[in-house]
This record gives structure tokens, sequence and C-alpha cells, in this order.
């Protein structure tokens, strides 16, 4: 069930259009036309006029086919893609325990934060773990430096007191305490990705990112990594968004869930709904075609 307390995340017409765009980009785009290539200037809508809220301790799932824009709205979220317009609002008082430095007030759009202020929300309340653990993890740095790297980030100072919570949270990601200081460029890809799970957890952030990070698992590793996560949301109760194409990982995770095609929201809803009584064609399509 979706909380009914205030927003910790609240998100209007996020947009990221790539190719310069103009006027009419988002008019002649969309589900409705089939295709996110305007036919006036050839830009791309990644995603656009995206709109909705995460609640505190929520797990939202975004679901679509390859191409839907599913995974470039947490990038945006993320601030690793700059957007092209729409706004961010973070309700700052859920992140009181990270408040290492001053944090944008409620109203404040966080798009119009300058680069620096948006690394500094990052490191301090937001967490994401990549479909690539290349992108999320230094690979000739040992798995307890990664982790380090990312509380210094964080603004902590204490060497030994990081060790300590590199070997807490990689123990909580099952990963062998002697492999602290171990490089993931020796690990297999089940195990990069809890010693991403262990990093994004790492500054205890409000939000966090999971984008695709079962894709190209074995299915045994698949089920250990989705378990894994069910129990540290349920640990640490950060608000999560869950980006995957796989039905299954989303029906495991979830509670709501929005479905996206061409850059467009089409759907949204809970879960058990989206999931039993589709209503867009597109989203029939979707469920129908992996069950």
């Amino acid at each position: 069930m979706t909380p009914s307390w205030e927003p910790v995340l609240v998100i209007k017409d996020l947009t990221k259009i790539y190719g310069g765009g103009c006027p009419r980009c988002l008019e002649v785009t969309g589900p409705e036309f089939e295709t996110n290539i305007c036919g006036y200037c050839g830009g791309v809508v990644a995603c656009g006029g995206v709109s909705f809220e995460l609640y505190p301790g929520e797990v939202l799932g975004i679901v679509g086919e390859s191409g839907s824009g599913k995974s470039t709205v947490v990038r945006l979220l993320n601030f690793d893609y700059e957007a092209t317009g729409g706004e961010i609002y973070f309700h700052n008082g859920h992140a009181a325990h990270n408040q290492s430095f001053e944090l944008p007030q409620a109203e404040e759009n966080l798009l119009t934060l300058n680069s620096f202020q948006k690394r500094q929300l990052r490191h301090a309340c937001l967490g994401m773990v990549y479909q690539n653990p290349h992108l999320g993890l230094r690979m000739a740095v040992s798995s307890g430096g990664n982790i380090a790297e990312r509380l210094i980030m964080a603004g902590c100072r204490h060497i030994s007191g990081m060790r300590d919570r590199s070997a807490q949270l990689l123990g909580k990601t099952e990963i062998p305490l002697q492999r602290l200081d171990e490089p993931p460029r020796n690990f297999s890809g089940g195990m990069r990705q809890r010693v991403q799970i262990a990093k994004a957890l790492s500054n205890n952030p409000v939000i966090l990112f999971l984008d695709e990070v079962t894709t190209g698992l074995d299915l045994s590793v698949q089920a250990r990594v989705l378990d894994l996560i069910r129990n540290l949301q349920s640990e640490f109760h950060p608000a999560v968004i869950v980006v995957s194409h796989d039905l299954g990982v989303i029906r495991l995770l979830t509670s709501r869930t929005m479905v996206m095609r061409y850059g467009r929201v089409v759907e949204s809803g809970l879960t058990d709904q989206i999931l039993e009584d589709p209503q867009h064609p597109y989203t029939q399509l979707l469920v129908s075609s992996q069950l």
C-alpha cells in the first residue's frame, strides 16, 4: 500500500531530450506516435513529462522495454545526466541523519542547484546500483576501499570507523570478510553487484536507485541478490526505485509500479493491480508476453 504521509521526492514533468530538441518534440513523440524521435528536428525524447511522487520506505518499480526511458529517469534523479526540463523536490525532513551540509529547501527545485550542490546531495542522501558494476565500482580498488571512498564523499574522516563500516556492510551483503582488501575485478558478477549494494548503502541513503541489478546474472544468483535487497530494504528502510524489464523482479520487490513506453508513463498503480488487471494495451502486452 502506498504510504499516506509526505513524499520524500516529488517529480514534475521531468524531461530529457538528446540532440538539441525543438518546441514540438513532446507534441509529436510518445506512445500514440510509436516513436520517441521528433520528426521535425530529429531530437530523441528519452523521457518526457514524467511526474510522480516517492514516499519514505516505499519501493516503486519502473518497468518497460529497452529504450522506454526507465533508466534515464533514475539517472536524472541521481544527477548522472542533465535534465532538459522539469522539477525535482526533495523533502529534506527525511534526511536529518545525513545532514552534513545545508540541504536544499523543500520548495527548491533540485534541477536549479549547481554541480557542486548536486554532488553533495548525492553523496549525503542518495545511493545508486548500476546494471553495469563498472559504472558503480573502481575495479582496481579494494572492496573496502570502494566503500571507504563513498564514506569520505559523504563526510566521514575516521579511518578505523570506515574500515569497520566497510566490513559490516560487506558482511551484510554476503561478501567474505577476508576479501575486504581484494579488488572487485577478481569477483564474479553477482559478487560485484553485492559490493555495489554495500557501497550504495554506506551513507545510509534516504533514496536508493536500483537499475536492472539482476540483468545478466544466473537465475540462482539473481534469486540471492533479490532476497538480499528485500532484507536490506527491510533493515535500512530507504525509499527505493527499482528499474527492470523483468516483471518477476517488479512483482517481488515493489508495492507500486509505473509502466513506461517511448519515454512516457502509460500506466501506474499498485503493483498487484498493474500485473493482475492491466488497463493500457501496452501493459497488457507486456504482462501477457511474460506469462
